[in-house]
C-alpha cells in the first residue's frame, strides 16, 4: 500500500510488550543509492535520546502508529555500522529542485509515496513554479523516470510535450 511521507512521520512507536508509546517518529533514513526508506529516526521517551527504528523491526503499521516488540527494536546511530554512510550523509529528499535530463528546471520535490511493504519510495510528487502552476499545474514523477539524484538535485526523464494524450483503442 502507497502512503504519503507526511503520513509516516510524527506518529508513535508502540512496544508490544508493555503496550505504551516508546518513542515519537520525526524524520526518516533514506537511502539515496536506491531510494529505499532504511528506518526512521525517533526521539526516545524515556530519555529523549535521538534513535533510529529500522524498518525490518516494524511489526505492523497501523494508524495509531508503528507496532514493535520492545524498546530493544530501537537502535543508537553509532551502533549501526551498516548504515553509517547513509546516516553520515543525512539525506533529504523533500525541498530537492527537480531537473530533466536537457537541464529544464521543474520545480522542488513536496512529498513522496512510500510502498509500505517494501519501504521503496514509488513516485515523488513535484510542485512546480507559479507560472506553471496556472498552465500544467503539480507533476508525479514515478521512480523509474528518475534517471539520477546527486546531493544537489533529483535529475529526471525529459518531460513529454506537445504530444496529444490518446487512449488505446478498444476492441
Amino acid at each position: 500500500m502507497l502512503q504519503l511521507s507526511t503520513s509516516l512521520l510524527n506518529k508513535p512507536v508502540l512496544s508490544l510488550r508493555t503496550g505504551q508509546p516508546i518513542a515519537q517518529v520525526s524524520s526518516t533514513l533514506i537511502n539515496p543509492n536506491n531510494l529505499k526508506i532504511e528506518g526512521f529516526y525517533c526521539t526516545d521517551r524515556f530519555n529523549a535520546k535521538s534513535m533510529i527504528l529500522l524498518y525490518q523491526d516494524i511489526r505492523e503499521f497501523i494508524d495509531k502508529g508503528y507496532v514493535v516488540n520492545d524498546h530493544d527494536a530501537l537502535s543508537e546511530p553509532h551502533d549501526l555500522i551498516r548504515l553509517a554512510d547513509i546516516i553520515k550523509i543525512n539525506f533529504k529528499l523533500i525541498g530537492k529542485p527537480v531537473v530533466t535530463i536537457s537541464k529544464e528546471k521543474v520545480g522542488k520535490v513536496s512529498d513522496y509515496a512510500v510502498e509500505t511493504q517494501t519501504m521503496y519510495i514509488q513516485k515523488i510528487y513535484v510542485s512546480q513554479s507559479l507560472l506553471k502552476n496556472f498552465s500544467g499545474g503539480s507533476l508525479s514523477v514515478d521512480r523509474n523516470n528518475i534517471n539520477e539524484i546527486t546531493d544537489k538535485k533529483v535529475i529526471i526523464n525529459d518531460l513529454l510535450k506537445n504530444s496529444p494524450i490518446t487512449a488505446p483503442a478498444t476492441a
